[in-house]
């Protein structure tokens, strides 16, 4: 049965005749619990009754592990709950930014919805990832739940309040500006050159994403899609997604500790099983990259000149931007060549906008669900991706789409070659045999 003790005030190293009151209970280990301060005999009482009632309900929470400050279990969360190394470091940078500043020195269960809503609406950051910082709270939360610390997440299905008024009025691309016209892709390719503007071709006819172009091996460029279909067979090439090495990760790498250990940029599985993929190319594409992969000396299809794995941010400012943007003209000095200026194309443009102009792409050509999914890395939602499935007939819509796009595109721009010459290839570039089409074996042989 509970009890209470007094518990007498100290001053000057000496007991005074002031007190309060120390709940008393056994605990389910046969130990007493204690938690102090109340101000009366009866509300000790209470409390150690509830303890005990909860004790013999099978739903006690210690009172010590609630009061472990929120920066104490993450750390402890975060090395149980290992993840792909960019995940980690996203987290980590998370913790740190935003949320450990705050809340770093807060008891578990002092954190209510209240106080997260009201602070996550002041922090100096877009909104999304203000997001991203409640999500990764409530998680950690949930684990502390898990762990015994708290009977609730407080956090739990809670709908933060989003910005309002010149809070959210920032400037965001428009729905125009986050996709490329081909035209505006073929520009980019050819001002870029052979290697990196086929990098940007690539991504806007198929989709792949920044770390899965970038770690494109040759030997997954122009496989062959085979399948049964109208009584022979139906092929195309293909651009394969590794499930096992399929994206290049860049993030700041951290030990178990967090503590920050470099740069990495290693080759990790795809993020999700939806990411590995198959992706079929259309006729022109592929004709580029075999003429691409005849005399690029390197294993990996879109690195750098000297063979090594392109970063983010210095392709970014290296080609995208000045590509896009445009640049001013440089007059020749000591250590630098001249410099023809360049006028804008499509300011603002990212590999991120290609990938979007890819899935935009589809729906123009009104690529059948099962199969845009697909294509993408996307996981469909609904019970529509159990039974329907892409069919050979889909998949030649689709290539024969996206050549239509394609042919449009450069008898709009009076093309007839995306690089008319490319020295540094070593050859003149040949045209493209823009009657190629997808057919069945017993068709070709008819």
């Amino acid at each position: 049965m509970a009890w209470a003790e007094k518990v007498y005030k100290v001053r000057n190293g000496k007991q005074t005749t002031k007190f309060t009151w120390r709940a008393r209970w056994t605990k389910p280990d046969g130990k007493p619990g204690s938690e102090p301060g109340f101000e009366t005999k009866k509300l000790a009482e209470k409390f150690g009754e509830k303890q005990e009632a909860a004790i013999e309900a099978g739903r006690w929470i210690d009172p010590a592990k609630q009061r472990v400050k929120f920066g104490v279990f993450a750390k402890r969360w975060m090395k149980a709950k290992p993840k792909r190394g960019a995940t980690i470091a996203k987290r980590w940078n998370l913790l740190e930014q935003h949320i450990l500043p705050q809340w770093e020195h807060t008891s578990l269960i002092n954190i209510t919805w209240f106080d997260v809503d009201d602070w996550q609406l002041k922090l100096p950051c877009e909104s999304v990832t203000a997001g991203h910082a409640v999500s990764l709270m409530s998680s950690i939360m949930t684990g502390a739940v898990d762990a015994r610390h708290l009977e609730v997440n407080p956090l739990f299905g809670r709908r933060r309040t989003l910005p309002t008024g010149a809070t959210a009025a920032k400037p965001k691309k428009t729905d125009e500006e986050k996709w490329a016209s081909p035209e505006v892709v073929l520009q980019m390719a050819r001002r870029l050159g052979p290697a990196v503007g086929l990098h940007v071709l690539t991504t806007a006819f198929t989709g792949l994403g920044w770390g899965e172009s970038t770690a494109l091996h040759r030997s997954n460029v122009l496989r062959t899609r085979r399948q049964a279909h109208d009584g022979g067979w139906f092929e195309c090439p293909i651009i394969r997604v590794d499930s096992e090495v399929g994206e290049l990760a860049e993030y700041e790498g951290r030990d178990e500790d967090g503590e920050k250990t470099g740069l990495v940029l290693r080759l990790e599985a795809p993020k999700n099983g939806n990411r590995a993929r198959d992706i079929d190319v259309p006729p022109f594409l592929a004709e580029l990259l075999e003429r691409h992969l005849e005399v690029w000396p390197h294993e990996y299809v879109f690195c750098t000149p000297s063979g090594v794995f392109w970063r983010r941010s210095n392709f970014t400012r290296a080609n995208i931007r000045p590509a896009a943007d445009g640049r001013k003209a440089l007059t020749v000095t000591r250590g630098r060549a001249e410099r023809a200026a360049w006028e804008p194309i499509m300011p603002g443009l990212t590999m991120r906008d290609l990938r979007h102009t890819h899935d935009t792409y589809q729906d123009q050509l009104g690529v059948k669900a099962s199969l845009a999914y697909d294509q993408a890395g996307h996981l469909r939602p609904g019970i529509k991706r159990i039974y329907q499935h892409p069919t050979p007939e889909m998949r030649v819509e689709r290539l024969k789409g996206l050549q239509g796009i394609y042919e449009r595109a450069m008898g709009n721009l009076k093309w007839t070659e995306v690089w008319p010459a490319a020295p540094e290839l070593g050859q003149q570039a040949r045209p493209l045999n823009s009657s190629q089409t997808i057919f069945n074996e017993g068709e070709a042989a008819a």
